[in-house]
């Protein structure tokens, strides 16, 4: 398989596994799609690392089989790309992107579907598809704009060009650069803190934030009320509130 979910204490590792660099091909998105599907249903997945190994993340899409494409086939195909992006997107449990070496194009894209992304001081990113006559595909100008601004994003796929980690920290587009043998580590460590608390209360939390950025603010609030009523129903606000009353505060134990 060119993509693998490895499960342990609760952290699932989608593992991108198609060397030499990745290459997001028609294969790999398919399975990516039905992995993020596995991990969003599985109980004993409380939050999900993205990696690509230690040298690479994702390259980008595999550009001879889309060459030999015309547009009618790819009429067809861009639905399913979308899909197995927003499939990692739509995850209900805190993700982190491991990026280390390029994480270009269709890459970029799926380090733009997690929730934090950690970078290795080895990391290129960019959305190189203007050089190629397009535009991204699997959502590159939509998660991108909305997560660095429409100007910066504009520069970014206009221009098509890379940037190194630094300047990524800079954009706002990782949000955290450590050496590049540290990344998977320090996305462990993230992933592994969150797989310990209230996993509904982090699901509501994801939702009243994506959903609630997608409309306008009194929706939003609306959208955050709700979810934070339902909490109420909950056994872990329940533990959560007896531990805080009783023991004081960051004490609770959510599994």
């Amino acid at each position: 398989m060119t993509v693998h979910l490895e499960v342990a204490e609760g952290v699932g590792t989608i593992r991108l596994d198609r060397p030499p660099m990745n290459a997001l091909d028609i294969a790999v998105q398919d399975r990516l799609k039905e992995l993020a599907e596995e991990a969003a249903g599985r109980d004993d997945v409380r939050a999900v690392i993205l990696y690509g190994g230690e040298k690479v993340f994702a390259a980008g899409a595999d550009i001879k089989e889309m060459q030999a494409m015309d547009h009618a086939a790819m009429v067809v195909r861009s639905r399913a790309l979308q899909d197995s992006f927003s499939a990692v997107a739509r995850i209900p449990k805190p993700v982190v992107a491991a990026v280390t070496g390029y994480a270009l194009g269709g890459g970029c894209e799926l380090a733009l579907c997690a929730d934090y992304r950690i970078a290795g001081e080895n990391a290129k990113l960019g959305q190189p598809e203007i050089l190629l006559g397009v535009i991204p595909g699997a959502g590159g100008t939509q998660r991108l704009s909305r997560l660095i601004g429409p100007s910066k994003a504009k520069d970014l796929i206009f221009t098509g060009r890379m940037v190194k980690a630094d300047e990524a920290l800079a954009l706002g587009l990782v949000d955290r650069v450590v050496p590049a043998d540290e990344v998977y580590k320090a996305a462990h460590e993230w992933a592994a803190k969150l797989a310990q608390g209230p996993a509904v209360a982090l699901r509501a939390a994801k939702e009243s934030i994506d959903a609630g950025l997608e409309t306008d603010l009194e929706t939003g609030l609306a959208i955050e009320r709700n979810w934070f009523a339902g909490l109420f129903a909950t056994e872990d606000r329940e533990r959560g509130m007896r531990s805080f009353v009783e023991e004081g505060p960051g004490k609770a134990k959510f599994v």
